[in-house]
């Protein structure tokens, strides 16, 4: 594998028109979830992903592994348990593509694996790990799992790569922060955006941000700005990379998911640093143009045609 990653899967239930949930009568079943949709990101984009992970026993849950599995993605770290049904999730969308999610994940079936679960073998055989906030938020136990997982990656030069993607209807500020702190020293790839700052280290500038994060040994710090682009650095320069702007702003949802796997793309492609924010930069802007969590992940052709470098022949 090029990638792995380890996370919780839901059912997206996705209104039928925008507005209030409360006035939304009909819903279309999806699927979602921060780490598996880098995996399919990746998987998309032509580089082999793996993802690592526990469903329900149940049609939901085989649902899922049906459609990752037609994907592209390996799937052979995940299992199905009795007991412990599929997380579901419901979104609010408005019309200027902002969004709200109410989570039922509360007996996640990710809440079953154990530390000793995790194949050795299978972390050891990947170029990169991929870790979210996402997972160890929805239990200490997830929590556990990943220390263990970075643990073994660390063990074997395998890179660690975190978006800390905070979702504060999970956990507070402060249990996120006391959390994030113990991960930060075994990073390698840092995706942030800009709002997470603050969080993790307060009211600092952004430069003094990108060095308190080398500090703890992190060689890239990759920070997400939205519509004002993102920037890179490698301790030694900065890039600044423009956003490029979107063909419609129809669904922000799984954006970051999708810049995380342009750039963990470019970047075991051996492209540079600015190269894989601006690839990555690319894979955000057509994400936002479809809705859903991860149907506006494009293929590799399509993100060279978005930024200029190929041409696509429509009829």
């Amino acid at each position: 594998m090029d990638v792995i990653t380890i996370g919780d899967a839901m059912i997206a239930m996705c209104p039928s028109k925008k507005g209030p949930i409360m006035f939304c009568d009909t819903f279309e079943r999806k699927l979602g979830g921060a780490e598996l949709n880098v995996a399919i990101g990746c998987a998309r984009l032509g580089i082999q992903s793996g993802w690592i992970s526990r469903l329900g026993n149940d049609d939901f849950g085989k649902y899922i592994l049906k459609t990752v599995r037609g994907e592209g993605a390996d799937i052979s770290e995940v299992k199905l348990v009795d007991g412990y049904p599929t997380s579901v999730y419901f979104r609010e969308v408005l019309a200027d593509g902002s969004s709200r999610s109410f989570y039922y994940r509360e007996k996640s079936p990710t809440s079953t694996m154990k530390c000793e679960d995790l194949n050795e073998e299978y972390i050891k055989q990947a170029k990169v790990l991929h870790i979210t906030g996402v997972f160890p938020s929805i239990t200490k136990n997830n929590q556990a799992i990943i220390l263990e997982a970075v643990k073994l990656a660390k063990k074997h030069n395998v890179l660690v790569s975190f978006d800390p993607n905070i979702r504060l209807k999970m956990w507070t500020k402060e249990e996120a922060k006391a959390y994030i702190e113990k991960l930060l020293p075994d990073v390698d790839i840092i995706l942030i955006g800009d709002e997470e700052i603050e969080i993790l280290l307060g009211d600092i500038s952004m430069e003094a941000a990108i060095k308190t994060f080398h500090d703890y040994g992190i060689g890239k710090v990759i920070v997400k700005k939205g519509a004002k682009g993102a920037l890179g650095s490698d301790g030694k320069n900065i890039y600044e990379v423009d956003a490029i702007k979107p063909k419609a702003l129809v669904d922000t949802v799984g954006a970051g998911d999708g810049f995380a796997a342009g750039f963990l793309t470019s970047l075991v492609q051996g492209k540079t640093l600015e190269e894989c924010v601006k690839f990555a930069n690319a894979v955000g802007s057509l994400v936002v143009g479809v809705e859903g969590d991860n149907e506006g992940l494009p293929y590799y052709e399509d993100v060279l045609v978005h930024m200029g470098q190929s041409k696509k022949i429509e009829r």
